[in-house]
């Protein structure tokens, strides 16, 4: 098993680190493979891409969480679960 003590991580920080990757590593992906990413305006009347939507969906996530741990603590699975609804509401709506 990998020691992951060297900066204090523990193994769902880790996870949640290399989630953000990956979901960076597709977005590259998919942008390489159809490139611009078809700006639009959305309930926000921003013009926003896929790269837009993908930071406001992280950035909400953290907020959704930090909530969740100040008034109900753990476990986050059901923040985590609002989490990727609030996500797919921004890819499609926003």
């Amino acid at each position: 098993m990998l020691d992951l003590s060297w900066m204090a991580w523990t193994w769902p920080t880790a996870i949640f680190f290399l989630v953000i990757a990956f979901f960076l590593t597709c977005m590259t992906i998919w942008e390489l493979k159809s490139p611009g990413g078809g700006q639009r305006r959305g309930i926000l009347a921003l013009e926003t891409t896929r790269g837009d939507r993908l930071f406001i969906s992280l950035l909400g996530s953290a907020f959704i969480h930090l909530a969740w741990l100040g008034l109900i603590g753990d476990p986050l699975w059901a923040a985590t679960i609002i989490s990727v609804v609030y996500a797919g509401a921004v890819f499609r709506w926003v």
